[in-house]
């Protein structure tokens, strides 16, 4: 009994051992030790610690004041970015796994390193590179280091507290690297800074230069700079500088003045600067071209030429050159030559001077006309009732033909270039004294030249009626002012052209057509030409009468009245007279119907033809007889078993008529005997109702079918017809 108690206690303590292992294997990682924390770079701080079993990543934390930065890693070592330079941060670890994250390790310092100098570089000389930088907060030193780009050649590097420094005795025109870091007060180095810079270009040597007299030009070329990516060409002088540019070993300076001496120098450059320039000496350009150059003829034959001298100028070459191609010069020191000339010839003349670098540019290229020559065989092409056209062949030295014509009051006058004139606004039928002159600016007119007469075509005619005789012919009437001229009449329409012509002041147009438009108009001619035509004067034609006409009978009072279109003809008025009245009828159409017509009269048919203006043409046609009268009192009559008579009383004049009846069982017709009004049907069926009209028969033999019509019923029992259903229909 003794041990029973302490074997309980004992299971008990096991059993509390086995729960504390089963919690233990689901809680968080064991909290990780830092080995170390140190800097590198000025913007991040690296910690390396023992690997924790179980953790899948791991938190740094760096906390500067209120300031904390955390950033997640896999595994050791780790780095913590985005810090401030020269600054002291407290480092912590925590591992992290599925279960949960561990507490933060034991803080750790580590303080950044100094920030990289911000350089700027540049190239005073071709040998040398000065480097400068703003001050690096907690530096206390700094240090740069230079080499060339490529690697080749050994490294300087100086030490400084100061904020500039200078390399010297480098190579020109060489591309090199600089690298520059600071320290702090421990030694400890910072970031560092790296830039490319290249030294200026020594100047260039070998220099050449040849002008180009007729362009102006220098070209200036010279042996390569290293390092050199740009030249520079300069022409000083006096007054001005000129320059070119290339990459390449040679340029050309352009737009050189004439008459001047220019220094010229060559530099070189890149995107570290230029190179003192180097001299090559001085240039002369070509003299300029002689100016203030006067011409003189004096005395006529001789040409005097003279100019002033100009700078840099040796001697004078003068070119006089005529129209006609010939060319003459003179070469003298003076400024003054002398040539020959000839009477109407214009003469170009341009002066050169010059040296040893060539021939001055062209001048101003002066022209002196001698006196111009009169015109020749001038013709005259056109001569009309207020103009006359005239040409003839140029002359030498004539710059502008004045033109003029007297006619002993008043003078018109014409100038041109070309050897041509018009003369407009003369008086027609008149005789002119007509002159060309030859003029030139220089000279002005030479009036001695000759004079010829021409007389101008004839005044148009004045139109002053238009007249109809008995014979239908169309007399024009003119009043003209010509002397001796022969006038045409022209009528002009979609028919063709009718003429008459006459030397006196009418003329008859025959053969006129009806229905037509005409425009007239009269030429005057004379052995000087033919006048302008005068103004048109309209004539209209009567119209047409229509070729047809012909009169239908509509009913017993009414007639159509139709006929073919009349050429020209508008409106048409149709009148049927007899001793009775007459019936008219006015239309715009090619028929119409006249009423109250009496039968069996013969009428008069006239028509009148009317124009749109008005014109009228009376048109006569044949006779015409209205149709006879229908009967009156028709009556049917039973004529044995099978035969009916048909009566009635004729109307007033002799007449033809036939009787029509029809039923159902056939149309029956008879005709009555001469001077008898009735007629028999000798076999017709009874038992039905007939439709009898009675009408005139025409000449043609043509039935008249506006009669009227009755109705009876013929029965088949009885003496008499007509006791049914009888009816007269109209």
């Amino acid at each position: 009994m003794d041990g029973g108690p302490k074997k309980g206690l004992a299971l008990i303590g096991f059993s509390l051992l086995c729960l504390k292992m089963v919690a233990s294997a689901k809680t968080a990682p064991e909290i990780p030790t830092i080995d170390q924390a140190y800097s590198k770079i000025s913007n991040s701080i690296t910690v390396e610690w023992a690997t924790v079993p179980g953790a899948t990543s791991y938190l740094l934390t760096a906390k500067d004041g209120d300031t904390v930065i955390e950033t997640t890693v896999a595994n050791s070592p780790g780095t913590v970015s985005g810090l401030k330079a020269a600054t002291l941060y407290q480092i912590t670890v925590s591992s992290i796994s599925a279960a949960g994250r561990s507490q933060a390790s034991p803080p750790t310092q580590a303080k950044t390193v100094l920030a990289a100098p911000v350089l700027e570089v540049s190239s005073p000389s071709s040998d040398s590179i000065l480097v400068q930088w703003e001050a690096v907060y907690m530096a206390t030193g700094f240090s740069v280091s230079i080499m060339r780009a490529n690697g080749l050649g050994r490294i300087w590097k100086e030490n400084t507290t100061n904020t500039t420094l200078t390399f010297t005795s480098l190579d020109a025109g060489t591309l090199y690297t600089i690298k520059a870091y600071a320290w702090n007060a421990n030694g400890t180095p910072g970031d560092d800074s790296t830039c490319n810079q290249r030294t200026s270009p020594r100047a260039p040597a070998d220099i050449q230069v040849s002008f180009d007299s007729g362009a102006l030009a220098a070209s200036v070329s010279w042996a390569p700079t290293e390092g050199a990516s740009n030249y520079t060409a300069l022409a000083r002088s006096d007054s001005s500088q000129l320059s070119c540019s290339t990459a390449s070993s040679g340029c050309t300076i352009s737009s050189l003045r004439c008459g001047t001496e220019y220094l010229i120098s060559v530099s070189a450059s890149n995107d570290a600067g230029s190179s003192r320039s180097a001299s090559a000496g001085t240039l002369k350009t070509i003299a300029c071209a002689p100016g203030r150059v006067t011409i003189q003829e004096d005395p006529p034959g001789h040409l005097s030429v003279s100019w002033s001298n100009v700078d840099l100028g040796d001697y004078y070459v003068a070119f006089v050159k005529s129209d006609d191609g010939l060319e003459v010069h003179c070469n003298t020191s003076l400024p003054r030559c002398d040539f020959p000339s000839e009477c109407g010839f214009t003469y170009f003349i341009s002066v050169f001077a010059y040296n040893k670098a060539g021939q001055s540019p062209l001048g101003d290229v002066f022209n002196y006309t001698t006196a111009p020559c009169c015109p020749s065989d001038i013709n005259p092409v056109l001569v009309s009732s207020d103009r006359v056209e005239m040409v003839w062949s140029p002359v030498r030295g004539a710059e502008l033909y004045e033109t003029r014509a007297a006619d002993g009051f008043n003078v018109v006058e014409c100038n041109d270039t070309a050897p041509a004139c018009t003369l407009s606004a003369l008086e027609c039928d008149t005789k002119y004294n007509i002159t060309v002159y030859s003029f030139s600016e220089a000279r002005g007119s030479n009036t001695s030249c000759a004079s010829r007469f021409i007389t101008t075509a004839p005044c148009s005619p004045e139109i002053q009626s238009i007249s109809k005789d008995a014979f239908s012919a169309i007399h024009v009437h003119w009043r003209s002012r010509n002397q001796g001229a022969t006038c045409t009449v022209t009528a002009r329409g979609e028919e063709g052209l009718y003429r008459c012509s006459s030397s006196g002041q009418a003329c008859a147009l025959g053969g006129l057509p009806c229905g037509s438009l005409f425009s007239v108009t009269a030429v005057a001619e004379t052995q000087a030409g033919r006048s302008l035509p005068s103004y048109s004067v309209p004539l209209e034609t009567v119209p047409c009468c229509p070729a047809g006409l012909t009169v239908t009978q509509v009913t017993q009072s009414v007639v159509n009245v139709s006929w073919t279109v009349g050429t020209g003809a508008l409106t048409y008025v149709t009148v049927l007279a007899s001793h009775t009245g007459q019936s008219q009828c006015r239309t715009h159409q090619n028929h119409c119907l006249l009423g109250c017509v009496t039968c069996g009269v013969n009428y008069t048919v006239a028509l009148k033809a009317i124009s749109a203006t008005g014109l009228t043409a009376d048109c006569a046609y044949q006779r015409y007889a209205s149709s006879a009268c229908c009967p009156l009192g028709v009556k049917l009559y039973r004529l044995g078993p099978h035969g009916i008579r048909v009566d009635w009383r004729a109307a007033r004049g002799s007449a033809t008529y036939s009787a029509d009846l029809h039923g159902s069982k056939g149309i029956f017709t008879c005709s009555p005997s001469a001077g008898l009004s009735f007629c028999d049907v000798t076999e017709i069926p009874c038992g039905d109702v007939y439709t009898v009209m009675v009408s005139p028969v025409a000449e043609t033999g043509l039935k008249l079918t506006f009669c009227p019509k009755k109705i009876y019923s013929v029965t088949c029992s009885g003496s008499t017809l007509g006791m049914g259903l009888s009816q007269t229909l109209v």
